[in-house]
Protein backbone atom coordinates (compact mmCIF):
# COMPACT_ATOMS: atom_id res chain seq x y z
CA UNK A 1 0.00 0.00 0.00
CA UNK A 2 2.63 2.23 0.71
CA UNK A 3 5.49 1.20 -1.25
CA UNK A 4 4.72 3.91 -4.45
CA UNK A 5 3.59 6.40 -1.68
CA UNK A 6 6.33 9.49 -2.25
CA UNK A 7 7.28 9.89 0.91
CA UNK A 8 8.79 13.08 2.87
CA UNK A 9 10.24 14.35 6.30
CA UNK A 10 9.31 17.00 8.33
CA UNK A 11 10.38 18.64 11.62
CA UNK A 12 8.87 21.31 13.51
CA UNK A 13 10.53 25.14 14.50
CA UNK A 14 9.47 27.98 17.01
CA UNK A 15 10.09 30.78 14.27
CA UNK A 16 9.55 29.92 10.44
CA UNK A 17 11.38 33.40 10.25
CA UNK A 18 14.07 32.32 11.80
CA UNK A 19 14.23 28.96 10.21
CA UNK A 20 14.24 30.69 6.71
CA UNK A 21 17.03 32.74 7.23
CA UNK A 22 18.95 29.39 8.96
CA UNK A 23 18.19 27.59 6.28
CA UNK A 24 18.04 29.79 3.16
CA UNK A 25 20.45 32.67 4.19
CA UNK A 26 23.09 30.80 6.65
CA UNK A 27 23.28 27.25 4.98
CA UNK A 28 22.47 28.44 1.53
CA UNK A 29 19.77 25.98 0.63
CA UNK A 30 16.54 25.95 -1.46
CA UNK A 31 13.34 27.11 0.12
CA UNK A 32 10.34 27.17 -1.18
CA UNK A 33 7.72 28.08 0.27
CA UNK A 34 3.68 26.68 0.84
CA UNK A 35 0.06 27.96 0.91
CA UNK A 36 -0.07 26.08 3.64
CA UNK A 37 2.49 28.39 6.00
CA UNK A 38 4.60 26.06 5.86
CA UNK A 39 8.77 25.80 4.38
CA UNK A 40 9.65 23.11 1.74
CA UNK A 41 13.36 22.62 2.27
CA UNK A 42 14.75 21.37 -1.34
CA UNK A 43 17.97 19.45 -1.09
CA UNK A 44 19.73 17.80 -4.42
CA UNK A 45 16.81 16.76 -5.99
CA UNK A 46 15.06 14.91 -2.91
CA UNK A 47 11.81 14.55 -1.84
CA UNK A 48 10.69 18.02 -0.22
CA UNK A 49 11.74 18.31 3.42
CA UNK A 50 8.34 20.12 5.52
CA UNK A 51 9.60 22.75 8.07
CA UNK A 52 6.54 23.44 9.86
CA UNK A 53 5.99 26.46 13.31
CA UNK A 54 4.75 24.82 15.95
CA UNK A 55 3.39 26.94 19.02
CA UNK A 56 4.52 24.97 21.64
CA UNK A 57 7.66 23.30 19.87
CA UNK A 58 10.22 21.49 21.41
CA UNK A 59 13.81 20.66 20.08
CA UNK A 60 14.30 17.17 19.28
CA UNK A 61 16.90 15.56 20.86
CA UNK A 62 18.40 13.07 17.87
CA UNK A 63 19.35 14.42 14.54
CA UNK A 64 16.76 15.42 12.59
CA UNK A 65 18.41 16.16 9.21
CA UNK A 66 22.03 14.95 7.66
CA UNK A 67 23.92 16.09 5.32
CA UNK A 68 26.37 14.16 3.60
CA UNK A 69 30.03 16.50 2.48
CA UNK A 70 33.21 15.26 0.88
CA UNK A 71 34.98 16.98 4.04
CA UNK A 72 33.64 17.63 7.54
CA UNK A 73 36.81 19.84 8.68
CA UNK A 74 36.19 22.32 5.59
CA UNK A 75 32.34 22.04 6.14
CA UNK A 76 32.54 23.09 9.94
CA UNK A 77 35.32 25.76 8.79
CA UNK A 78 32.93 27.46 6.04
CA UNK A 79 29.84 26.97 8.67
CA UNK A 80 31.64 28.23 11.68
CA UNK A 81 33.00 31.35 9.58
CA UNK A 82 28.97 31.89 9.13
CA UNK A 83 28.33 31.67 12.64
CA UNK A 84 27.32 27.84 12.96
CA UNK A 85 28.39 26.92 16.43
CA UNK A 86 29.11 23.22 16.75
CA UNK A 87 27.81 20.78 19.20
CA UNK A 88 30.88 19.33 21.68
CA UNK A 89 29.92 15.66 23.55
CA UNK A 90 32.25 14.56 26.03
CA UNK A 91 30.76 10.90 26.36
CA UNK A 92 33.43 8.20 26.85
CA UNK A 93 33.60 6.33 23.49
CA UNK A 94 32.06 9.69 21.88
CA UNK A 95 34.12 12.77 22.26
CA UNK A 96 34.24 15.26 19.83
CA UNK A 97 37.45 17.45 19.53
CA UNK A 98 37.85 21.33 19.76
CA UNK A 99 36.32 22.12 16.38
CA UNK A 100 32.89 19.97 17.33
CA UNK A 101 33.89 16.97 14.75
CA UNK A 102 33.64 13.40 16.03
CA UNK A 103 36.47 10.72 14.37
CA UNK A 104 35.89 7.41 16.40
CA UNK A 105 33.71 4.60 15.15
CA UNK A 106 32.03 5.24 11.96
CA UNK A 107 31.83 8.49 9.90
CA UNK A 108 33.49 11.68 10.64
CA UNK A 109 30.73 13.84 11.88
CA UNK A 110 29.98 17.11 13.32
CA UNK A 111 26.64 18.23 14.82
CA UNK A 112 25.31 21.37 15.02
CA UNK A 113 21.88 23.29 16.16
CA UNK A 114 19.08 25.28 14.33
CA UNK A 115 17.84 28.31 15.39
CA UNK A 116 14.99 26.21 16.97
CA UNK A 117 17.27 23.84 18.74
CA UNK A 118 16.75 20.86 16.44
CA UNK A 119 20.42 19.17 15.46
CA UNK A 120 21.83 18.69 12.45
CA UNK A 121 24.62 17.20 11.08
CA UNK A 122 27.27 17.05 8.44
CA UNK A 123 29.28 13.83 7.74
CA UNK A 124 31.60 12.65 5.45
CA UNK A 125 30.89 10.61 2.42
CA UNK A 126 33.87 8.74 1.40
Amino acid sequence: MLKNSKSFSSFSVDDLERARAFYGGVLGLDLKDDPMGILELHVNGSSPIVIYPKRNHEPATFTVLNFPVQSVEEAVEQLGKKGVLFEHYEEEGFKTDEKGVFRGEGPVIAWFKDPAGNILSILENN
